[in-house]
């Protein structure tokens, strides 16, 4: 997956963001899983998750506060 730029993921709501920051953590359970019984080929990928998640969390954050 590319990662997504912030002014995609601004385009988004704030329904739309929660679901993809659920999705993502859901992806993020799935790969340590892996990762714990040894099945992850790219241990990479948990850190580009992790990154996108606080990508959403960020822009999320920034719509509460009335910030952009």
């Amino acid at each position: 997956m590319r990662p997504v730029k912030p002014n995609e993921i601004r385009a988004l709501s704030d329904g739309e963001l929660r679901a993809k920051i659920d999705e993502a953590k859901g992806e993020l359970f799935r790969l340590r899983l892996q990762l714990a019984t040894g099945q992850l080929d790219n241990p990479n990928k948990i850190r580009e998750v992790k990154r996108r998640i606080a990508r959403l969390k960020t822009i999320l954050r920034e719509r509460e506060l009335g910030i952009r």
